[in-house]
């Protein structure tokens, strides 16, 4: 299966407003992926958009959201229901400033249905960190059944090596993160030793439709589930696709 984990729609404030759930499931299907996951700054409430389109166009989806937790780091929560994403938001937005968004300043953020109705702008500034920390969001994350990736971990902002120098673990040794993710850029011979241990995946992080699925990860699963990426995962059996020496 080929997959794009790291997709924005329209919600994200710093993404295209062209990011329509309906046009993102177009472009992946004409890219060849199997399989997708939304994942919007701060927020999952346009899933239940994204998954009516994807169930009308027989393209296999995920559901989540790029968490900016309060270390300033980049993460990626992922479900298998739009239920189960919903309930991650509500967890991050009880902890997110209650400040107004200002369009003119970090960018409109419109929840949308599956055929681009507007519903209502979101009034928070997902652009912001919540107050929740690592260890809480995957917590969560784990509980809710959920999959917790580190984002771009390649990237000198916003990601967790970058930020913070090293990838924090649990007192007991365990992982806090089920994978890590390079963005399409990182050279692989240069960041795999960085990550050993790890899972890899590469993912577009698409902000506009132009870059939906422009990388990805391959994997020899053929269910695209949480439980079938948490199998793949634990296997290291990810294969990612050329990385872009353009950009």
């Amino acid at each position: 299966m080929k997959f794009d984990l790291h997709i924005h729609s329209c919600l994200s404030p710093c993404a295209d407003l062209g990011m329509s759930p309906h046009d993102i499931v177009e472009r992946a299907l004409a890219a060849g992926m199997d399989g997708i996951a939304l994942t919007d700054h701060q927020s999952a409430r346009n899933t239940p958009a994204i998954a009516e389109c994807a169930r009308r166009a027989g393209l296999k989806a995920l559901y989540g959201m790029e968490v900016q937790t309060a270390e300033e780091v980049h993460t990626l929560a992922l479900f298998d229901t739009v239920e189960q994403a919903l309930k991650m938001t509500d967890f991050v937005y009880e902890a997110m400033p209650k400040r107004v968004n200002d369009p003119d300043t970090f960018g409109d953020q419109p929840v949308v249905t599956w055929d681009d109705d507007i519903v209502e702008m979101e009034w928070r500034i997902l652009a912001m960190s919540c107050r929740r920390l690592i260890p809480d969001i995957s917590a969560k994350v784990h509980e809710l059944g959920g999959l917790y990736i580190a984002a771009h971990v390649d990237r000198p902002n916003f990601s967790v090596l970058g930020t913070l120098g090293d990838i924090p673990m649990a007192p007991d040794g365990s992982h806090y993160f089920d994978a890590v993710e390079l963005s399409r850029t990182a050279d692989e011979s240069a960041w795999l030793p960085k990550v050993a241990g790890y899972a890899v995946t590469r993912s577009s992080d698409a902000h506009n439709l132009d870059d939906v699925a422009l990388v990805w990860t391959e994997s020899p699963q053929t269910e695209f589930s949480v439980a079938g990426l948490k199998k793949i995962f634990s296997q290291h059996q990810t294969t990612l696709s050329p990385r872009l020496t353009k950009f």
